[in-house]
């Protein structure tokens, strides 16, 4: 059973740093993409930033480009999201997701939609408030 566990959400001001982490665990993720998407209230839930497992090619949204890195560590098999320079409306919940969308290169546009990938976390909050 594939089981994807965020954590690192929590209070901060803008301008702040956090560090989401997604542990995987159940199979191997050698042929799979790993993605990180938020959802704010009365919002869908939107594409922040893709990683292929084997070949760590990474992608990201316009919004949070420059600002957000997404990482991988194979031994662990941990994915990151390290955040930077938080503004208001970062304000969100925060997935992370895991499909078969591909090992090496990140398939566009099938990585920018959430109905492409099979497994999901439970979410962690990231509020940024003054």
């Amino acid at each position: 059973q594939v089981l994807l566990v965020e954590s690192g959400g929590g209070l901060v001001q803008p301008g702040d740093s956090l560090k989401l982490s997604c542990v995987a665990s159940g199979r191997t993720f050698d042929s799979y993409t790993m993605a990180w998407f938020r959802q704010a209230p009365g919002k869908e839930r939107e594409f922040l930033a893709a990683i292929t497992w084997r070949g760590g090619d990474t992608d990201y949204d316009d919004s949070v480009k420059g600002r957000f890195t997404v990482l991988r560590d194979k031994t662990w098999n941990v994915m990151y999201l390290r955040m930077n320079s938080l503004k208001f409306e970062d304000t969100a919940v925060y997935y992370c997701a895991a499909g078969e969308i591909g090992a090496f290169t990140l398939v566009r546009p099938d990585i920018y939609r959430p109905d492409k990938y099979d497994f999901w976390g439970q979410g962690t909050q990231v509020t940024v408030s003054s």
